[in-house]
């Protein structure tokens, strides 16, 4: 009985950095924050793309007209 696992691609804090347009000691305070999800392996560090788009998507905030209200 054989089963496949499809294995996320993983991308680095590097990676994250630049996709999100902040620096690598931004993503590094998020991770001692525990503010961001994250994968350690050893001392490797590494983000799950699904995961960094659902932590994105819980993060924004509703759009607002000019008098406050949502829109």
């Amino acid at each position: 009985m054989t089963t496949t696992h499809s294995l996320p691609h993983l991308i680095t804090i590097e990676e994250l950095a630049d996709h999100l347009g902040v620096t690598v000691r931004h993503i590094r305070r998020l991770i001692a924050e525990k503010r961001v999800p994250y994968v350690k392996w050893r001392y490797f560090i590494r983000f799950d793309p699904d995961e960094i788009a659902r932590w994105l998507a819980d993060a924004r905030r509703p759009q607002q007209s000019e008098d406050g209200r949502p829109v």
